[in-house]
């Protein structure tokens, strides 16, 4: 059993952070799904960018696309679809086996609409039916503006993987989001059964705090709120609310590690695989890491359900002058700024690759 396997048997689902029409036309993601226990995908613009970027692969599609006079925001999620519905399709068969618990892939709304409720909640309804696929997650932001969407979309019955979250607090404010709109639908006779996933960002805090803190706290940060928000995530699920609602058939909003690539050349490059192993969670990670982690990788004990000893390095990191509160919305901000700048390139690069196969460019 190599430790893809052994963490799938522990109970976390790992989840590939990547999609490129390549590794769909070669076989490369089946090959994942069967040998390495990947069952789900997630995608954002950067992904996008680069997949589209990196070879002749979406060329036909885009003269077409631009034939029809399809630009811009129109034209990449036509493409994003194309790609996303079938691996969803290959997931589809663990999608029915774990009763909708996995088998995921997840398309992101326009960063643009980071702001905007009401443009987030018709921009999910529409893009979830387009998809045509029950499998399909859409990626709302846990912003101050994207929190009302996400409970919206839900009692919509739309799925919503909610990203951009970077502490417990703006966790239990997605949860709670997610929780009302189960009980919203509850309420008007609807069925409650509406996936959703719950997205912490961790490796970003050790970058932005690498060069502040002593050597001994390199790369120590991102898993202590990852603990804390594991042990908020774990207190959820035992409690009385979210036992009613379990009761009358919903589904848990599960919580899922992203941004687990380790950033830090000097440190192991399974390093947030190994800490954030959870049962019930979910870790979606690089290609470069999953194949680091399948060949070298090692499954020890899980993450403590009461959060370990998350609180006292924490309290370190506060002694040597970082304070977690005001940097996790920070790092919202830079979250949403990079996603933003990424969606403009990514426009950028359909308009251009549409000049260059004969079609006419534009962004909207």
């Amino acid at each position: 059993m190599n430790p893809t396997q052994e963490l799938h048997e522990l109970g976390q689902s790992l989840w590939l952070d990547n999609i490129t029409r390549g590794i769909l036309n070669d076989g490369t993601l089946k090959r994942y799904i069967e040998d390495d226990s990947i069952t789900g995908l997630t995608s954002n613009p950067t992904i996008f960018d680069q997949a589209i970027g990196g070879g002749d692969d979406y060329d036909e599609q885009i003269a077409q696309l631009a034939s029809q006079g399809k630009t811009g925001e129109a034209a990449f999620f036509e493409l994003a679809l194309a790609d996303l519905t079938r691996a969803a399709d290959l997931f589809q068969k663990i999608h029915k086996k774990t009763n909708g618990v996995d088998g995921w892939v997840s398309l992101e709304l326009s960063p643009l609409l980071a702001d905007d409720t009401q443009g987030s909640i018709e921009a999910a309804k529409k893009l979830h039916a387009q998809g045509g696929r029950e499998n399909l997650f859409i990626k709302i932001p846990g912003t101050p503006a994207g929190v009302p969407a996400i409970e919206e979309s839900i009692f919509n019955g739309v799925p919503v993987n909610v990203t951009l979250l970077f502490s417990r607090e703006q966790y239990l404010a997605a949860a709670n989001a997610y929780m009302r709109g189960i009980e919203r639908r509850i309420e008007a006779g609807l069925d409650p059964k509406v996936g959703s996933v719950a997205s912490l960002f961790v490796s970003r805090w050790d970058v932005a705090v690498q060069d502040k803190v002593p050597a001994q706290l390199k790369n120590r940060l991102g898993i202590a709120i990852a603990q804390r928000t594991y042990k908020a995530y774990v207190d959820i699920l035992a409690s009385d609310r979210w036992k009613r609602l379990e009761a009358a058939g919903a589904r848990s909003q599960r919580m899922l590690w992203a941004s687990t690539g380790t950033k830090d050349k000097s440190a192991s490059d399974t390093l947030y695989i190994e800490a954030l192993a959870a049962p019930n969670t979910i870790n979606t990670m690089p290609e470069k890491t999953l194949l680091a982690f399948a060949e070298h990788g090692r499954v020890g004990e899980a993450m403590a359900e009461d959060g370990g000893d998350c609180e006292q390095v924490i309290a370190r990191f506060r002694q040597a002058g970082v304070d977690d509160a005001t940097l996790a919305e920070q790092l919202q901000q830079q979250g949403k700024q990079s996603f933003d700048k990424s969606w403009n390139e990514l426009l950028r690069r359909i308009r251009d690759k549409a000049a260059q196969v004969g079609g006419k460019g534009g962004q909207r």
